[in-house]
């Protein structure tokens, strides 16, 4: 097929797809775009990829370290309201609860959810791009994004870096992937009281995560025979 018949072949493909119900053309455009991506020289990027997906299939996290000002609050809503969405909210999917959960813009969701005028606007559906990621690499790329602004909570970035520990990421890997100095991951460790976790210990710079802990219980015990209840089992 030549370029100039394939130029047609769109152009009649949008013409029967701009014949659809909303709804139905929000599902057809965005198969149509996923069609697309898989050939796409850029597909390594979500951005080539961006999906309009109804608010209620889309779910805030709770663990964002991000706060926003009132005032800030209401210029994103009006930024949104004169030009639109100019930036598409980055999701993961998450198949047990059958929903998109934010990984970065929940405040620009937040708009959507508050603001009547651009529900209707943009039919009550939110733009999306989709990362594959667990849920230590979805809070690791939370505070990556809202660093690369330059805002986060203190109080929030310290209680995810302690659910990072909790579920077993080491020190290195913390201060690697959400962009920390050692003495920055130490400080909150403090603060967070995360060393009085632990029986006997002092303040240094090399805390053992509650799950290493469990880790050599669990291999003191196997080595002695004995089985360790649920709770005390490694992560």
């Amino acid at each position: 097929m030549t370029r100039a018949e394939m130029t047609a072949a769109g152009a009649a493909l949008a013409e029967a797809i701009g014949a659809l119900p909303v709804a139905e053309r929000a599902e057809v455009l965005n198969d149509v775009r996923a069609s697309l991506h898989a050939v796409s020289p850029f597909h390594e990027g979500p951005v080539d990829l961006v999906r309009w997906i109804p608010m209620d299939r889309v779910q805030g996290n709770d663990y964002n370290p991000n706060s926003v000002a009132k005032v800030e609050m209401t210029l994103l809503l009006r930024s949104i309201a004169h030009d639109g969405y100019t930036q598409p909210v980055v999701t993961v999917y998450d198949a047990a609860l059958g929903k998109y959960v934010v990984v970065d813009g929940f405040h620009r969701t937040a708009v959507m959810r508050m603001n009547a005028e651009v529900r209707e606007r943009f039919h009550g559906h939110l733009p999306l791009v989709v990362l594959e990621k667990g849920i230590n690499d979805r809070m690791a790329s939370t505070v990556r994004h809202n660093r690369a602004r330059g805002k986060h909570s203190v109080h929030g970035m310290a209680n995810m870096v302690f659910q990072m520990l909790e579920n077993g990421w080491a020190d290195a890997a913390i201060c690697n992937e959400l962009g920390m100095e050692p003495e920055e991951l130490l400080r909150i460790k403090h603060i967070t009281g995360f060393s009085k976790l632990f029986a006997d210990a002092q303040y240094n710079r090399a805390w053992t995560t509650r799950n290493q802990i469990r880790l050599k219980r669990a291999q003191a015990a196997k080595e002695a025979g004995v089985v360790l209840p649920d709770e005390e089992a490694p992560l």
